[in-house]
């Protein structure tokens, strides 16, 4: 099976909705955040590893305590996955903290912090140019008078 063929993109569809299933509502380590999820899942072509890409609303050490709870809940949560998945190998999951959704975070209120700090630079902008068209006409006025 190659990496990106319709087969894998199905497998890893799978995988990743049954670990989200399974993250939300079967284990209950205390350091797991609510608010975890499965945000991507990459399974090698012959099923033996699989990389989950995992992310955590929440602080830094809330993502850590939550890496740390899902590591030791690996083998709980891989027989969980043989048992929802009828696959020839159930892979060995590979938890990796995705940080994505919080730079998206981070870069919309940069960029929401400069369209606010824009908004009075144009409505200066605005009034300036209005000031302009205003003394405009007089000048013109005396060219044709002349």
């Amino acid at each position: 099976m190659r990496k990106n063929s319709i087969k894998n993109t199905r497998v890893n569809g799978e995988v990743q909705r049954e670990l989200s299933n399974i993250i939300r509502g079967e284990i209950k380590d205390p350091r797991i955040n609510p608010l975890t999820s499965v945000v991507a899942v990459e399974v090698a072509p012959d099923l033996k590893s699989c990389k989950a890409f995992v992310s955590v609303l929440g602080d830094e050490q809330s993502q850590k305590d939550t890496l740390a709870g899902l590591r030791s809940a690996e083998g709980f949560i891989r027989t969980k996955l043989a048992k929802a998945i009828n696959l020839r190998n159930t892979p060995e999951i590979r938890f990796v903290l995705d940080q994505s959704i919080e730079y998206g975070v981070n870069m919309s209120k940069l960029i929401d912090d400069v369209t606010k700090q824009s908004k009075p630079l144009q409505q200066d902008e605005t009034e300036t140019r209005q000031e302009e068209t205003e003394i405009r006409p007089e000048k013109t006025e005396t060219r044709q008078e002349e």
